[in-house]
């Protein structure tokens, strides 16, 4: 799995830091998504998928490798 998360069209809503904030991040000054690991264990699958599905503005693309 591998997280593609577009800072041009995150709107800031923190969605995916609520759901999985071991996996996501918002900056300290825009307050965009940012994803440390781009690739992470795969037991945190299940929320990265829900992360993606509940961002307002669709900036997070989860690919499967």
């Amino acid at each position: 799995m591998r997280i593609e998360a577009d800072r041009n069209v995150c709107i800031g809503a923190g969605q995916c830091v609520m759901v999985a904030p071991e996996v996501f991040d918002q900056g300290e000054e825009d307050g965009l998504v940012e994803v440390p690991d781009t690739a992470p264990p795969k037991d945190r699958a299940a929320v990265v998928r829900e992360a993606e599905l509940l961002c307002p503005s669709g900036a997070i693309t989860v690919h499967e490798d």
